[in-house]
């Protein structure tokens, strides 16, 4: 007898008690996996709704320049308005360029000196000037010991090498007016020509009629909530502040389009196909009909109040496969006419009593600890580890019972091998026993 083949054959057969089990352990990490996909679309149709609860979706604003005079940019704090801005100059930095020396490498003073500037509005501390220096020590001097107040570079203008100190503010007060470069210097360092001072000016502008001086070419506190870089002189600009109606219409678009993204996903989750007998993962699951039902109560729901009540009212509509759609025309014409309305239709007075707050706190009743979802994700993994725990048993079992198997078939194996050897002993016999019968 083929015994290894037969063991084999018992092996297989009691291993397949183990497929069921399998075919559970799967079908249940498929409905988890499903639930996570679910939970994702949630969680994005949520964050919508959180979007539409801020009231700063509904006060964005679009800035406008017509003209190469400003650029602008506003902040909430602006005013819808129109401006119109006349740039007749720019700020500029001060700047002070000292008498021409014949090379920039050479030593120029003797012992420790302090180079000194006077500026506007005040003098800075002296500058230390080691024993030595060169001008182009003097140059890194300064750079480093000046607090960031002014900056420094050496110039060739063809004739010979200079220093070029300039203010790093812009603005009339932080004009370079004078130094004593020439004085600090030793006797026998020949300079030529004389310094050149530039004086910096203020920016110089008006808005709306209205006469403005600023040290600066960025101002900040002209025109509420904005910003304004001044950028050419002798030029105009219009500047327009206007409600960004297209940043609205996208966070309203984006809140259907994910709750309809959300509805797609539980059809596919949910569906049965008869042609091939096949479902989804989430097909007949009670935990996902309850997430849909709560859902089209919550989109469904009217506020009661004096404004905009339900969804329909501002263009958004149920349709009869369960999605959302919008009336163009009607919510553009509110968003245009009526943003402060859309604003506590959605956003409210308090975090929750808005239609999106009051949507965002459902849906995290379903996603959220101990929430619906929550709850059968856990007992659905409780089942796989129960599961587990079965396969494991019934595996041990039948790992034991093929050793037992085992066991037998090899001491049948020892037995027949015994009867074989008594039955050539006794054929060997009765052979002989033939032969003595004969003589």
């Amino acid at each position: 007898m083929d015994l290894n083949g037969l063991l084999t054959q018992l092996q297989q057969a009691e291993r397949s008690k183990l497929e069921p089990i399998q075919e559970q352990i799967e079908t249940e990490q498929a409905q988890i996996s499903a639930y996570g996909q679910l939970q994702s679309a949630l969680s994005a149709f949520q964050a919508s709704a959180k979007a539409l609860n801020e009231q700063d979706a509904f006060q964005s604003l679009s800035t406008s320049v017509e003209g190469g005079a400003v650029a602008a940019v506003s902040s909430n704090d602006a005013q819808p308005g129109q401006y119109d801005i006349q740039v007749d100059q720019l700020a500029t930095a001060g700047s002070l360029v000292t008498e021409r020396l014949d090379a920039p490498d050479v030593a120029l003073v003797s012992g420790q000196q302090t180079l000194s500037f006077s500026l506007a509005d005040g003098a800075i501390d002296p500058i230390v000037i080691e024993d030595g220096s060169t001008l182009n020590d003097m140059r890194d001097a300064i750079n480093a010991q000046s607090d960031g107040r002014l900056s420094a570079s050496i110039i060739n203008d063809g004739e010979g090498y200079r220093l070029s100190v300039n203010a790093t503010e812009t603005g009339a007060a932080a004009s370079i007016q004078s130094t004593n470069f020439s004085q600090i210097l030793d006797a026998n360092v020949a300079t030529s020509d004389t310094q050149v001072v530039q004086a910096g000016q203020d920016a110089a502008f008006n808005v709306n009629g209205i006469d403005i001086v600023s040290a600066t070419n960025r101002i900040e506190d002209a025109i509420q909530g904005v910003t304004l870089t001044l950028s050419e002189a002798n030029a105009s600009s219009t500047l327009t502040v206007s409600q960004d109606s297209e940043a609205i219409r996208e966070q309203i678009t984006a809140f259907v389009d994910d709750y309809n993204a959300l509805k797609n996903t539980i059809g596919s989750l949910t569906a049965y196909n008869p042609e091939s007998d096949s479902a989804g993962e989430l097909n007949g699951d009670s935990a996902t009909r309850a997430v849909e039902t709560t859902l089209r109560q919550a989109l469904s729901r009217s506020l009661g109040g004096d404004g905009f009540n339900m969804l329909s009212d501002i263009g958004i509509s149920l349709q009869l496969d369960g999605t959302l759609a919008i009336d163009d025309e009607q919510l553009d014409g509110i968003i245009a006419n009526q943003p402060d309305q859309l604003m506590d239709f959605f956003a409210g007075t308090s975090s929750e009593n808005g239609m999106a707050g009051q949507i965002s706190a459902t849906v995290e009743q379903l996603v959220g600890p101990s929430g619906r979802l929550e709850n059968a994700v856990s007992s659905s993994e409780r089942r796989v580890s129960s599961l587990n725990d079965r396969f494991a048993t019934t595996e041990s079992r039948i790992d034991q019972t093929v050793e037992r198997y085992r066991a037998q078939f090899a001491a049948m194996d020892s037995m027949v091998g015994q009867m074989n050897q008594t039955s050539a002993y006794l054929t060997q016999q009765l052979a002989t026993l033939g032969q003595i019968g004969q003589n």
